[in-house]
């Protein structure tokens, strides 16, 4: 019986395991005729729709009330309903609960629109659902919604058609399926119906099956539907992908830390502020003004603009990270990316070019080496590191004319209509350059760039030589014969695995014919295959064989062939990939290839890339499949390298290296990365040759395909980190002294509260926010990738950033607490000068903060011209807050004269010269630190 809906994926037979006879009566159909029409309708309603089904998440209601679950919103939201009461208790406007509700609003608006994004992997999985397909039922060709697809229907396949379903296949005529969205392989796999396979044969090997998802290159066949939608392996990763939850990034959770930090902080404050004021007092008298306090106190703590910086620096991000082909899709990743660890990579069109390339070819008495890269067919030849004219070489031509006549690709180059014109460019004396492309088979396209770069072109030697008869490419026969005719008769030529090939020859070309073939230049062959296979290098065996007559069956004349030669080709590394993996590894990143292609070729690429060292061993997927989680821990520490693997082995994989506190990036272009992706910390989709599933499903995308282009991410995300540490140290150092300045207010027994809340908002909002948002545009300080990457449970008041938060904090109160005892018996205005001191002292601390070791006068000023605009903007808005007549009632200011404005000028610049004291301070002390002797030797 087909397992019913409800049961597990897993309880489904292996169906490439079973003949298809035994397939046919497993799932109660005839192999002939199809099911009927009354078992369409019963399966219909036992198994559903053939679709992909999405999993019930948060509604968009309830998106937004998360927003309001952040402790210091709600702190904020208490203070203004108090506030309110105590104003409408008054008589007055509630002028501040309403600005606090207004600024509360915003940053749960910010966070809902950054929050509340569409989930559309698995609507992008769905497109991959052929939308109509032919059936049989009851004997009959119909054509049908691919949704109404059920087990046991006999589903037509052709060239061009997405299959719509997994299945097994019941016929097979030259089919050729290109599985690499699915299982990440590089080459079309070629599809046999007859054969039985063994339970623990990989994904990408199970030639007798074809999966939902995939494409028809070439050939036709016949599936039979063993599994459809949630079932399928398509469905499997939307279940992992489904599955997988999202973990708050390193900033988020540094956020979240740093609320719980201040506003415990600040209640604790307030505590001791009402108690001590009401025992000073003796009574409850003054309950009301110390109330009145608090709420400033309580509004002070709170950084009410960091969020709105954090979020627009993080945008700023994003534009640099643009401009060098990284496109991030959620904002947090820009400031992730600064923390990774470990990157894990796949290999077809990540670090490699996804093309076929031949790279040498092997006579009998030479060995060519080819250069070039692509589909281009612009390339040389050399032999013992000598160039050479092919046109000279008659051994070498005759290899390359099989190679071209045996072929069912076609490259073809798209020249650029006249008069389009590239945008970045001016008038051109230049024609413009051919772009080239394939049809087909890539294997067989990478023949016919190889020839083309001798001059020999397909289209002119087929119409010298027409093809009269052919025997296609099979996975029984492993090789493809053609019979072409020449002047004065015909010719067979025959490529393809290269011990089958050689079986059927008895002559080796040479340069004077040919001569028979030793059973010792025989076995140099294939120990020759066999170095170039361990290298990771895909080997094709070219012969042929002159004939007098059509043969009546291709087959017959196979044998006492002549063999001419060995290609070997291989999927080259991007030129830029080993030095980006290079930079990783001096950044402190280490990185890993996890691909479903061969063992031997991701070995290959990764120690041509030095991803692993020469004696460094990978580990293929059904070695994965057995292990426990322990085992795979201890795995993952060593190995580097991992071939073969399906969707879930790289989904173990990546949470297994989260387990040992690695900050993973994963990349990847196909559907089955897809889950890890999403698991990973940073999932990075391929912008060229990605699927809208791995796009839809990772948080930055590769514009270029280019695997440097994520070190370039990474430096971006390192400088953006740095400057949120710079400006979160700015802002907070000025609230500490904020509400220290607040606080002794009553404690220094002053009558009134010297900032109201509303003023405090201005000073969060406007005097931070501006300065704060150009110390965000600060630019890269040197050797940032020379440094290791930063700890993503790093606290954000780690490497001293606390310590001096709280110095910068204390001196700000002190000198701003010193003013006001001053003056608050000689001027009605100390309050606003109070509000002004602490305005104007946060300019200068704006600029002094810019370098942890540098002064101001050693700094570039040049080098951020948006923090000078910053501060006189500032400046200018503050004054304005003094003398424009509207802003100075609404904020409850009072005009200074020019000794009052001069004096808040002496005070504020004493944060700047404090800092920079510091700065001299640290600098002689590390100078004068005594040199630590060198440890004596172990034994």
């Amino acid at each position: 019986m087909i397992p019913a809906a409800g049961s597990p994926v897993s309880s489904a037979p292996a169906w490439h395991t079973l003949t298809l006879a035994a397939t046919a009566q497993k799932l109660q159909t005839d192999p002939d005729r199809g099911l009927t029409t009354q078992q369409v309708l019963q399966r219909q309603q036992e198994y559903g729709p053939n679709e992909l089904i999405a999993t019930s998440g948060r509604s968009r209601w309830q998106v937004l009330l998360d927003q309001f679950s952040n402790i210091m919103l709600l702190m904020l939201i208490a203070v203004a309903a108090v506030s309110a009461a105590l104003a409408i208790e008054e008589g007055e406007f509630p002028k501040d609960a309403l600005a606090i509700l207004l600024i509360v609003g915003l940053n749960g608006g910010l966070g809902y629109l950054q929050e509340s994004r569409a989930e559309k992997a698995l609507a992008a999985l769905k497109k991959l659902a052929s939308p109509s397909v032919r059936v049989e039922r009851d004997g009959l060709w119909q054509e049908i919604p691919a949704s109404k697809l059920v087990p046991g229907d006999r589903v037509l396949l052709e060239a061009g058609v997405q299959i719509p379903a997994d299945g097994r296949l019941a016929e097979a005529v030259n089919l050729q399926v290109r599985e690499a969205a699915l299982t990440g392989e590089a080459v079309a796999v070629v599809k046999q119906a007859d054969c039985v396979l063994p339970a623990d044969t990989e994904l990408g090997e199970r030639r007798n099956m074809a999966f939902m998802g995939t494409e028809v290159l070439q050939g036709r066949g016949i599936l039979l539907v063993t599994s459809t939608g949630m079932r399928t392996e398509l469905g499997k990763v939307a279940t992992l992908l489904q599955s997988v939850e999202t973990e708050p990034t390193p900033l988020q959770r540094r956020m979240n830390q740093l609320g719980n930090v201040l506003v415990f902080g600040s209640l604790a404050l307030v505590a001791v502020v009402v108690v001590v004021g009401l025992l000073q007092a003796g009574n409850m008298a003054p309950f009301t003004s110390l109330l009145e306090t608090s709420l400033s106190m309580a509004v002070a703590v709170v950084p009410e603009g960091l969020p709105a910086v954090i979020t627009v620096t993080l945008a700023i991000g994003t534009q640099r990270m643009v401009r060098r082909n990284a496109l991030i899709r959620r904002l947090p990743a820009v400031e992730t990316l600064g923390s990774v660890t470990t990157i894990c990579s796949d290999k077809t069109g990540t670090l490699t070019e996804n093309k076929m390339v031949v790279t040498e070819i092997v006579t009998a008495s030479h060995h060519y080496h080819l250069t070039g890269t692509g589909y281009i067919p612009q390339g040389s030849f050399y032999c013992r590191g000598e160039p050479v004219d092919p046109q000279g070489a008659p051994d070498l031509l005759a290899v390359l004319r099989a190679t071209v006549f045996c072929n069912d690709a076609l490259l073809q180059a798209n020249i650029q209509p006249a008069g389009v014109r590239n945008p970045r460019s001016a008038v051109s004396s230049q024609p413009p350059s051919p772009t080239w492309s394939i049809l087909g088979d890539p294997t067989e396209a990478a023949l016919l760039v190889a020839a083309a770069k001798a001059n020999l072109q397909k289209a002119s030697l087929q119409e010298q030589c027409p093809r009269v008869q052919e025997l296609p490419f099979s996975s029984e026969r492993k090789r493809m014969s053609v019979v072409i005719q020449e002047k004065g008769g015909f010719r067979v030529y025959v490529k393809g695995s290269p011990e089958l090939v050689l079986e059927r020859c008895d002559r080796i070309q040479n340069a004077e014919g040919w001569r028979w073939l030793s059973e010792e230049v025989r076995q140099d062959i294939l120990n020759t295959n066999d170095q170039m296979a361990a290298q990771g290098t895909r080997v094709l065996g070219v012969a042929t064989l002159e004939l007098e007559w059509i043969p009546s069956n291709l087959e017959e004349v196979e044998q006492n062939l002549i063999w001419l030669g060995l290609v070997g080709m291989h999927d080259a590394p991007r030129p830029e990939a080993r030095e980006a993996v290079a930079r990783c590894q001096a950044a402190g990143i280490r990185t890993l290839m996890i691909t479903g292609d061969h063992q031997l070729t991701a070995v290959a690429i990764a120690r041509d890339l030095g991803i692993i060292g020469p004696d460094d061993r990978a580990v293929e997927g059904r070695a994965l499949s057995r292990m426990s989680a322990d085992e795979l821990l201890e795995t993952v520490r060593t190995v580097n390298v991992y071939a073969r693997v399906a969707p879930e082995h790289k989904l173990r994989i990546v949470q297994a290296l989260q387990k040992q506190n690695q900050f993973v990036a994963m990349t990847g272009d196909g559907v089955n990365d897809a889950p890890a992706l999403r698991q990973a910390d940073i999932g990075i989709a391929m912008g060229i040759t990605g699927t809208d599933v791995s796009k839809e499903a990772s948080d930055m995308v590769l514009l270029d395909d280019n695997f440097a282009t994520i070190v370039a991410a990474i430096e971006e995300g390192r400088v953006v980190y740095s400057n949120i540490r710079r400006f979160v140290k700015y802002i907070l150092g000025s609230n500490i002294g904020e509400v220290l300045t607040v606080a002794a207010a009553p404690i220094l027994g002053l009558g009134a509260v010297p900032l109201t809340p509303l003023q405090i908002l201005w000073m969060n909002l406007v005097t931070d926010g501006l300065p704060a948002l150009a110390l965000a545009m600060e630019p890269a300080e040197p050797g940032v990738m020379d440094k290791p990457p930063f700890s993503p449970k790093e606290s954000i008041f780690a490497q001293g950033l606390g310590a001096y938060m709280v110095r910068i904090g204390v001196f700000f109160a002190i000198t701003t607490i010193i003013m006001m005892l001053i003056v608050e018996n000689y001027t009605l205005h100390w309050r606003t000068m109070v509000f002004t001191t602490l305005c104007v002292a946060q300019m200068g601390h704006a600029v002094a903060v810019r370098s942890n070791n540098k002064l101001i006068v050693e700094t570039n000023p040049f080098s951020n011209p948006y923090l000078f605009w910053a501060v006189l903007a500032t400046l200018l808005l503050q004054f304005a807050l003094l003398y424009v007549p509207f802003l100075r009632n609404f904020f409850g200011t009072e005009a200074l004269t020019r000794d009052e404005l001069w004096i808040c000028m002496g005070f504020s610049s004493l944060i700047m010269v404090w800092v920079e004291m510091e700065k001299l301070y640290f600098r002689w002390r590390q100078g004068s630190r005594p040199s630590q002797p060198e440890p004596a030797p172990t034994t």
